[in-house]
């Protein structure tokens, strides 16, 4: 075991010497999990429809909270005498909260921007906030995730060089800002985010200047917004040769297949996304064969499993025919066995990338895959 360079570290335990994807052991105060590994997304305490007992048996390593939906319900006051999520939740596994900003720039209105952070209107009530660096470190450490995230702006995309370049800037003087207010240091870590758009010196210059603040990790932010898979690959060219070798990489928001292949190729460790659970109650499942829309009338008498080859509750115990009847009863208990499904279906392929790795065949097993689902790295959907 290398030496503890933190409350959450990373530790090298495989490079694939045939494409050199990595595996490796991220640490943390609640466990020690596997990587890459998929984070499964529980915006409010809780991943949508699906029990914490659920959660671990499904293979999950760490978890998301979300700071700004956490700050306005049930608040900073609420979660210092639960004390913290863990115990809120009663889950004793690791967490990661998002810094906040992302909701703010993405849900709220009437934003305005300044050096001292983002005065926007509540989406609930339209009440006006305002949200700092500062704010958002101190709501994460009310929150005592094991791993915090540094409050940035998620530029849109597009964006001009001349904005995404001040945006960065500003991001910059914010994740130093966000550090030096860091009350729990020696308990909880907090990882830097590097945007930049689709520019290369930009990106560059983000990873170099977030590296030089010091973080105990680092993210990939501003991918996977609108761009082209193209250009996001190309965000991830521009942006992971300036990270740190042992500190844990983390891609924010990614949930597609072919997105989750080309992320661990580019160097990635950990990556998160809500569409497993938000396509799963909209009827749409993730399978060995692709994705299927339950809905369709064909599945109303097909009482085969969901999926032969996944080993998810549901899928152990259950028919497509029965789906498609809970999902049109507008039953929960058809989106909640959809959610366990979509959320295994994506950590049973992270394990298997794991052992790819640890046997130097990761590219060939991503061809492979590629291959028996017609998928690609560009397709648009990524089933």
């Amino acid at each position: 075991m290398s030496e503890n360079k933190g409350p959450v570290w990373w530790e090298a335990k495989h490079i694939c010497r045939e494409s050199g994807a990595r595996y490796g052991i991220l640490h943390t105060p609640h466990g020690d999990v596997e990587t890459p590994m998929f984070m499964p997304v529980g915006t409010l305490g809780t991943v949508k429809f699906v029990s914490r007992e659920e959660i671990k048996e499904m293979g999950a390593g760490v978890i998301l909270g979300n700071t700004y939906h956490l700050w306005l319900r049930p608040g900073k006051e609420v979660m210092e005498k639960a004390g913290g999520l863990h115990k809120f939740m009663s889950y004793d596994g690791p967490i990661l909260t998002d810094s906040g900003g992302f909701q703010v720039f993405s849900l709220a209105e009437m934003r305005n921007i300044s050096e001292e952070g983002v005065t926007f209107k509540n989406h609930l009530n339209g009440d006006t906030m305002f949200l700092s660096p500062e704010d958002s470190i101190r709501m994460q450490n009310a929150i005592g995730s094991d791993i915090m995230m540094s409050f940035d702006e998620c530029a849109p995309y597009p964006s001009s060089h001349e904005y995404m370049k001040n945006s960065v800037e500003r991001t910059l003087r914010w994740a130093k800002r966000g550090k030096d207010a860091h009350q729990n240091p020696d308990r909880q870590a907090l990882f830097g985010i590097v945007q930049g758009g689709e520019y290369e010196d930009l990106r560059r210059y983000s990873a170099e200047k977030t590296v030089e603040i010091g973080f105990d990790g680092y993210a990939i932010g501003g991918t996977s917004v609108g761009e082209t898979k193209e250009t996001h690959y190309r965000m991830l060219d521009y942006t992971l040769p300036y990270l740190p070798f042992d500190k844990p990489r983390y891609e924010m928001g990614i949930g597609a297949v072919n997105d989750i292949f080309e992320a661990v190729a580019h160097g990635v460790d950990m990556f998160d996304c809500v569409l497993p659970t938000r396509i799963a109650r909209h009827g749409a499942l993730m399978t060995s064969e692709g994705r299927i829309n339950i809905k369709k009338a064909i599945y109303a008498d097909d009482f085969r499993p969901l999926d032969p080859e996944c080993d998810c509750y549901c899928c152990r115990n259950y028919s497509r025919a029965y789906l498609h009847h809970l999902f049109r009863c507008n039953e929960g208990l058809g989106m909640r066995l959809m959610s366990i499904h979509n959320l295994r279906f994506l950590i049973h392929l992270v394990e298997q990338i794991r052992v790819a790795i640890q046997e130097d065949r990761f590219e060939t097993f991503k061809k492979e895959y590629y291959a028996a689902h017609n998928l690609n790295s560009t397709d648009a959907r990524g089933f």
